[in-house]
């Protein structure tokens, strides 16, 4: 948006964080370091609150998120404000919890699909990248959801440990009757940033990938949609972080905290409204959180005059301020920027094999961010 539009576009997009608290402790989490405590979480009628603004927005597709969105006792009474609401809900999901009981109220409350996390093809490998035992149970909700006939997609975040297994996990995606599986490259935020230095992959291992992705979708005449996400730190092109900043998207985060990006959370003076002081609509049009980086006015050289600022609007505010303390500047994945060399230096080095990766400990302070 430019100074002279009077107003942005509706946003038709909600990722609805329930909860922060999940089974599984990802290396790679995107979720803040500083989690929001159960009790801190919003009600259900604060949530069928949200729905219902939302859908009044123009919001028509949510994913319910977390965490694990399965550990709220009341899921499907959220699923069934946003599907009065006319949202489109997806369950984003571990699969951990999910049995057939659960499955079908979801259902009848009027959930229209599910994406579940997976780690690896192989269950050893899925379960310790996991930290915890869950590929028998990712693999058993994967069969009660094609039962059901809800559409099933599969969510590989790939990095240095799993990257080289592409084949099987395309496999695996096929033998479980998924309608699509994306590939994305693990992105560096929030716990992911944390563990970089063991997350990275190598060059050879991302450009394997890349043709193994390919071979597969010449080869599916039927089967899963292949979506390849690319990875951030290796092409030097920045993406439009969210389809662009207050552009298309808004994210709720668990205890009722509206932000233009999940990540969004981490920069400094933002200082993001919550849905509990003020209404959706002002949020979006008029909250400085919202306003501050959307369109293009706000942007400095190389951006400004950068024929591809309408493209990828700068790239990722959140990353050019974790990586140069600064969420104004260019992001560093971008070829054209002057800090592009904190990204391409790592990249070039790749992963340290012997780096620990660093996970919440699981069960305490009530979802509190703790670490080993």
């Amino acid at each position: 948006m430019t100074s002279a539009d009077p107003s942005p576009a509706r946003p038709w997009a909600l990722l609805a964080e329930l909860t922060h608290a999940c089974p599984l402790h990802c290396g790679y989490c995107s979720n803040p370091l500083e989690l929001t405590r159960r009790s801190h979480e919003l009600t259900t009628d604060q949530w069928t609150d949200v729905m219902r603004q939302a859908g009044e927005l123009g919001v028509v597709h949510t994913h319910l998120s977390g965490g694990e969105p399965l550990l709220r006792r009341d899921l499907e009474q959220i699923v069934t404000a946003a599907e009065a609401a006319g949202i489109y809900t997806q369950l984003v999901t571990s699969g951990v919890g999910l049995d057939q009981a659960r499955l079908d109220a979801l259902a009848s409350a009027g959930l229209r699909s599910v994406q579940l996390s997976v780690q690896h093809a192989d269950p050893r490998a899925s379960d310790r990248i996991g930290g915890r035992r869950s590929f028998a149970e990712k693999e058993r909700a994967a069969q009660l959801v094609r039962a059901v006939g809800l559409p099933l997609g599969l969510n590989v975040v790939l990095h240095r440990e799993n990257l080289d297994a592409i084949d099987t996990i395309v496999e695996l995606g096929v033998s479980w009757g998924a309608d699509r599986v994306e590939l994305a490259n693990v992105q560096f935020y929030g716990w992911g940033l944390l563990n970089r230095a063991a997350l990275l992959p190598t060059r050879e291992q991302l450009a394997g990938a890349r043709d193994a992705v390919e071979r597969w979708r010449k080869r599916l005449n039927t089967g899963p949609e292949l979506v390849w996400v690319v990875p951030d730190y290796f092409d030097g092109v920045a993406k439009p972080c969210m389809g662009g900043w207050g552009a298309v998207s808004l994210t709720v985060t668990p205890d009722g905290t509206v932000l233009p990006c999940p990540a969004a959370a981490a920069l400094p003076g933002l200082d993001p409204p919550n849905i509990r002081d003020r209404p959706l609509d002002w949020i979006w049009e008029h909250s400085a959180a919202f306003t501050r980086y959307r369109g293009t006015d706000w942007m400095a050289d190389p951006c400004r005059s950068c024929a591809r600022r309408d493209e990828d609007f700068g790239g990722c505010r959140c990353q050019a301020y974790a990586l140069t303390g600064d969420a104004a500047r260019t992001d560093p994945a971008c070829r054209f920027s002057p800090d592009h060399g904190v990204i391409r230096v790592p990249a070039d080095e790749g992963a340290d094999a012997t780096a620990p990766v660093r996970r919440r400990v699981p069960g305490r302070s009530e979802g509190a961010a703790t670490w080993v």
